[in-house]
C-alpha cells in the first residue's frame, strides 16, 4: 500500500512535471539551468569535480578515507538534461547505503551530441576508473532512466571490445526499449514523464538512427555474459513494460536479474529519498544489491587523480 507521503509528493510531481513540459517547449536551455537549482547535498559529502580521460565528472564522496567500492553513475534527463542538482543529492544519499563513493559522469548532450556521443563518454569513464587502479569487481554501474539505459548499452560496449567488465549493474526507471514496441514513451502518462516529452527525448538522442539497434534499444541485445543486475520501475510508470522485457531478456541469456516492480511508484520516484518512504527502501535495496555484489572494505585505498 502507497505511504501516505506518497499522496503528497504525488501533486508535487505533477506540477514539476507540468513545468518541465512547458520548459521543454520553449527553451531547452532554460531548462538546463532549472535543473542545476535544487537541494544541496548531506552534510559530510566531499564534492569535487574531476575530468575522466577528458570526459566531465564528478566525485561525492564521504568525508574522511574513500571506501574502495566506486558507482559509476549515469543520471537521466532523457539524453538532453545534464547532471544537475537533484541526482546529486539522491546519489550522495545512496553513496553510505552502498557503503562506496560515486563518479558520476556528465556525459554529452543531444540534441547537439546525439547517439553515440553519450555511451561513448560513459565507456571512457569506465576505462579511466580502471586505469587509476580500481579493479573491475569493486565497481558498479548505475543510472536511471537514460542512465539506465546507458547502464546496460555501456556494458554491452565493453563486452564488444573485451574489457573487464563490472561486479553488477543497477537500473533505476531505465528506458529500455526506444521502438515503442513495449509501448513505452508511445502511449499514456506517469506522473513525471508524458509520452510526449519522451518522445521529443528519443527523437533529440537518435538524430535518425534505428530505435532498434542493440546498444540504443538494449532490449534487442543478446545480454549474455553481463554482471549481475537490479532492475526497479514503478508500477505506475511509462517504462514499465520495456524495463520488464529487460528483466526478461537478461534472465534468458542466463544474467542473474533481480527486477523489481514497485506498486504505486511513477518514473524515478528514487529522487525523493530520504523524504518519500518509498524512495529510501528502494535506495536501501539498491546498497544492499550493491554491498551483496562487492568485496568488504579492508584494503588500502587507491587516490584517484581529478583529472585525465
Amino acid at each position: 500500500m502507497p505511504s501516505v507521503q506518497s499522496y503528497f509528493f504525488r501533486s508535487a510531481a505533477r506540477l514539476a512535471a507540468a513545468y518541465t513540459d512547458r520548459q521543454l517547449a520553449h527553451s531547452l536551455a532554460a531548462l538546463r539551468r532549472s535543473a542545476l537549482r535544487g537541494p544541496g547535498v548531506p552534510r559530510g559529502v566531499v564534492v569535487t569535480p574531476a575530468r575522466a580521460a577528458g570526459v566531465p565528472c564528478e566525485w561525492l564522496c564521504p568525508a574522511g578515507q574513500p571506501p574502495p567500492r566506486v558507482l559509476l553513475y549515469l543520471h537521466g534527463g532523457g539524453w538532453i538534461l545534464g547532471w544537475g542538482a537533484m541526482h546529486r543529492r539522491m546519489v550522495a544519499h545512496l553513496n553510505p547505503l552502498a557503503g562506496a563513493r560515486s563518479l558520476a559522469v556528465d556525459y554529452r548532450l543531444a540534441p547537439e551530441s546525439p547517439f553515440p556521443a553519450a555511451l561513448a563518454d560513459c565507456v571512457t569513464a569506465y576505462r579511466w576508473l580502471l586505469q587509476s587502479g580500481v579493479a573491475p569487481q569493486q565497481i558498479v554501474i548505475a543510472g536511471d532512466s537514460a542512465g539506465g539505459n546507458l547502464t546496460v548499452t555501456t556494458l554491452l560496449a565493453l563486452r564488444a571490445a573485451g574489457t573487464p567488465l563490472p561486479a553488477a549493474a543497477v537500473c533505476l526507471s531505465p528506458a529500455a526499449d526506444l521502438s515503442g514496441s513495449s509501448r513505452d514513451l508511445s502511449t499514456g502518462r506517469d506522473l513525471v514523464l508524458s509520452a510526449k516529452m519522451g518522445q521529443v527525448m528519443v527523437r533529440a538522442y537518435l538524430a535518425g538512427q534505428d530505435p532498434r539497434l542493440p546498444l540504443i534499444s538494449p532490449v534487442y541485445a543478446d545480454l549474455a555474459g553481463l554482471p549481475p543486475l537490479l532492475i526497479q520501475v514503478g508500477a505506475d510508470e511509462l517504462l514499465a513494460a520495456g524495463a520488464e522485457r529487460l528483466a526478461d531478456r537478461a534472465r534468458a541469456a542466463g544474467v542473474a536479474t533481480t527486477c523489481e516492480v514497485w506498486p504505486g511508484m511513477w518514473h524515478v520516484w528514487h529522487l525523493l529519498a530520504p523524504y518519500l518512504p518509498e524512495a529510501q527502501q528502494a535506495l536501501e535495496h539498491v546498497g544492499r544489491f550493491i554491498r551483496d555484489h562487492t568485496p568488504e572494505a579492508g584494503h588500502e585505498v587507491l587516490t584517484l587523480p581529478s583529472a585525465g
